[in-house]
């Protein structure tokens, strides 16, 4: 595999997708700063908000699809922006990209088109993880690449609140270099981005999020997704507590954690919208979640379960005014399933 990935860097100019931003001083957009409730929520999303970030495009609009959020049985919806939402919004047209020759071969010749690629990796290589999966755990995420450089072993890449670098052993790692010539290497799941030629104003984004916004509203859950959840909360913290205490990380961050960042976005996104007092709601049921988390770690350490039964009431109760509200601005219809 060492000799064939120089074939396709010869003769392709590196180049980035957006040469202006430098994983040095990259500022992440306010959507991940530290003063947040959730200053993360998943990768995919957290990608999307700093790709539009370094696009010079406002990443609030595109968050109206959090109002369909269910709880799906044993976790809350991994909520990922609907792909014909970045192409209504801002002209993106995001598709899979077909991966046959090297992951590298076919990063470069979108990067020299200027186009973006998102690839399923393995966070066990990801320098940005440290602390939590890199040189520890192997795990599927996505990532952007940016700026691709085969020869000198180094990448630029977005991934969950921020821009980064990696090279050397990581980038052998994250592209199977360690691989022999009889080991069947895993090609990942890869989207592509292609990006406008002209700009998109901000009245067509502001008016295409207030449409959006409502048909996202007519496909919110038939059912109270909290309160859903609320019912199997104790049972499922008592079977928790069974497990080795690093599988709560797991269980709160497709729980607890995606339901508090999924609505603290869906704030972020009705206050762009000028709609502030129907954001304060969907705030309350983001602080909860992060109330309830630390909640569920003393139940955990206690083995005393009963008061994870009310304590996702207040977020119940504010999920009902939030929708309530919504459907006296927008009216009350639900799109057929």
């Amino acid at each position: 595999m060492a000799g064939t990935r120089t074939q396709y860097a010869v003769g392709l100019m590196m180049t980035s997708v957006f040469p202006q931003v430098d994983p040095a001083g990259y500022q992440p957009h306010a959507l991940h700063a530290a003063d947040r409730i959730w200053p993360e929520t998943n990768c995919y999303v957290d990608l999307w908000i700093e790709v539009l970030n370094a696009a010079g495009l406002p990443p609030e609009a595109m968050l109206g699809f959090t109002l369909t959020q269910d709880f799906e049985g044993d976790q809350m919806t991994f909520f990922k922006v609907p792909l014909e939402d970045l192409e209504t919004l801002y002209g993106i047209r995001v598709t899979e990209l077909a991966i046959f020759d090297r992951p590298e071969a076919h990063v470069l010749e979108q990067i020299a088109r200027g186009r973006l690629c998102l690839l399923e990796m393995d966070s066990f290589y990801l320098p940005d993880t440290r602390g939590l999966t890199y040189g520890t755990e192997h795990g599927k995420t996505t990532v952007a690449i940016n700026r691709l450089d085969v020869a000198g072993r180094e990448m630029d890449y977005f991934h969950n609140g921020g821009f980064f670098s990696l090279s050397g052993e990581d980038f052998d790692g994250i592209f199977q270099h360690h691989l022999t010539e009889t080991d069947p290497p895993f090609l990942p799941y890869t989207e592509f981005a292609k990006f406008p030629a002209g700009t998109v104003s901000e009245s067509h984004i502001r008016a295409e999020a207030e449409r959006l916004l409502r048909r996202h509203f007519a496909r919110r859950p038939g059912n109270h997704p909290i309160r859903a959840f609320a019912q199997v909360f104790p049972e499922q913290a008592e079977r928790l507590a069974e497990r080795e205490f690093a599988f709560f990380h797991k269980y709160a961050f497709n729980t607890l954690r995606q339901m508090g960042a999924n609505f603290e976005l869906l704030a972020a996104h009705l206050a762009w919208l000028g709609r502030h007092e129907l954001a304060s709601h969907a705030e309350k049921i983001a602080e909860v979640a992060k109330s309830s988390q630390f909640l569920l770690a003393r139940a955990l350490a206690r083995k005393k379960f009963e008061p994870l039964a009310t304590a996702l009431d207040p977020a119940a109760e504010a999920w009902d005014v939030l929708m309530a509200g919504l459907a006296a601005e927008l009216g009350g219809a639900r799109e057929a399933a």
